[in-house]
């Protein structure tokens, strides 16, 4: 019988287990940290590597250390050192669901599609009331199948850079886990049933937008990424248009306030979230040739200055969205808190370009989209409007629109502001013949120390009287 010690990859790199305390085992398993996957080495290939002197080991560490990035205290990179250590052992085999998984990067498909339904529901009941379930099927499930063949298109195009680097050294395509011809099927059976779906469930622009961002990513960005930074600012218009694709499949107009709102927001919200990244995988970047912003920016000038300028253009939208009269002033004021924060973490990491630093940024990013999509549902007007069609799609509206109901009568009871945007009740501020309506375009806290807020109508009208400013006597 075989017999097995396991041991982290951390205690083989350090020599922690003796050589005498291993001599009975056949094969040794070594657990990389990183990956989590468990790596099958000769014993052999252990002792041999076992022998060196206590002093070589302390050069190469030294070694290692010099060609690592300046902040090799922080996880990432000691996260990176680790796969290193075992990078060369072979991998055991993934399963094809696996592999397909990794072809399509799955998880990065999985965000395309919220962002289509995000646009997809931000038309709103009335028009949505008219909207099938297979419309919204159909436009989640093409822009899905169109995002993977991109993905697929694009590995199949860097097959020799992706060997290059740690994070991508195990792609199917790199360990020879998939063919390339597999690939390319895949890619062309994914790419054209999505536009099939597109073409029949959604509409022709629709259509358009899914089938071009294939280009657009696999194409144009893919070609840009080893020769020019500008790739990053291709690679945002490919991100920006699921969200416009999700509008239009649902009824609305391309040119639309909303739509280009919706856009905007994805296309500034990816900057600061790759340019973090990217600052985190500089080193892996460099050694895969690509032409990318942190890899021309040894000192992070450029790369701070870019998070902080599209955190800031990002922190203006809800206030432009407000204006346009999309959504309520709420927007405008929960956007300040939301912003502030992700201001905050970028000007961090622009004192102090760590790796650390930059991890704040990218995992704010990511509770960020998701924050910033559910406040412009809850506070856009179109949502405030009331349905008219008595034959309406209770499956697509029924649950979404309870739930949207109960928060925002929540936000109601909690915060005066809620009630403007509201038709359900009138607000009003004074008394009398000096009794003036509020539309919601007036924040009623700018009032006189004598103003009253009445609410709702008839018997139901509450009146709520403002206190005196205590220092008003004073001035």
């Amino acid at each position: 019988m075989t017999s097995i010690l396991y041991i982290s990859g951390r205690q083989l790199r350090r020599s922690i287990c003796p050589k005498p305390s291993l001599t009975s085992f056949q094969h040794i398993i070594c657990t990389n940290t990183a990956r989590r996957r468990p790596i099958i080495i000769n014993q052999s290939s252990l002792f041999s590597s076992s022998t060196t002197s206590n002093d070589d080991e302390k050069n190469s560490s030294r070694e290692s250390a010099a060609s690592d990035s300046t902040d090799t205290n922080d996880a990432t990179n000691n996260d990176n050192n680790d796969s290193t250590t075992t990078s060369s052992l072979p991998s055991p085999p993934k399963s094809n669901i696996s592999n397909l998984a990794e072809l399509s990067k799955a998880r990065l498909s999985a965000l395309v599609v919220s962002t289509t339904a995000f646009g997809f529901m931000s038309v709103g009941p009335t028009v949505l009331a008219y909207t099938s379930l297979p419309t919204f099927a159909a436009a989640s499930i093409g822009t899905a199948l169109c995002a993977s063949s991109a993905a697929t298109f694009n590995q199949v195009i860097e097959i020799e850079r992706d060997s290059k680097m740690k994070r991508t050294g195990n792609r199917p395509l790199v360990n020879g886990s998939v063919s390339k011809q597999a690939a390319i099927g895949l890619g062309c059976l994914t790419g054209s049933t999505g536009g099939i779906l597109l073409g029949l469930g959604t509409d022709p622009i629709t259509t358009m937008l899914g089938v071009g961002n294939i280009g657009l990513y696999a194409g144009l960005y893919t070609y840009l990424k080893p020769r020019s930074e500008i790739n990053t600012w291709v690679g945002a218009v490919v991100g920006a248009i699921p969200p416009v694709m999700g509008w239009t499949a649902a009824g609305g107009s391309i040119l639309d306030p909303e739509a280009v709102l919706l856009g905007s927001t994805l296309f500034l919200w990816q900057f600061p979230h790759f340019f973090a990244l990217n600052w985190m995988y500089r080193t892996d970047y460099k050694r895969g040739g690509f032409s990318m912003v942190a890899v021309n920016d040894p000192n992070g000038d450029r790369t701070a200055s870019l998070i902080k300028r599209y955190g800031v253009y990002l922190a203006s939208l809800p206030f432009l969205s407000t204006a346009l009269e999309v959504t309520s002033p709420m927007f405008a004021v929960e956007g300040i808190l939301l912003n502030g924060y992700a201001l905050h973490v970028a000007s961090k990491f622009d004192k102090e370009r760590s790796n650390s630093n930059a991890r704040k940024v990218f995992l704010t990013s990511l509770w960020y989209l998701p924050c910033v999509m559910m406040l412009f549902l809850l506070h856009s007007r179109r949502w405030h409007e009331e349905v008219t069609n008595d034959e309406k799609d209770e499956t697509i509206l029924d649950s979404f629109q309870k739930l949207m109901s109960k928060i925002q009568a929540k936000g109601k009871e909690l915060c005066m502001h809620e009630a403007l945007v509201s038709k359900e009740v009138e607000v009003s501020i004074g008394e009398g013949e000096n009794k003036t309506s509020l539309d919601g375009s007036k924040c009623p806290i700018s009032m006189t120390k004598n103003a009253q807020i009445s609410i709702g109508t008839g018997k139901e009208e509450v009146t709520l009287p403002l206190e005196e400013d205590p220092t008003s006597d004073e001035r």
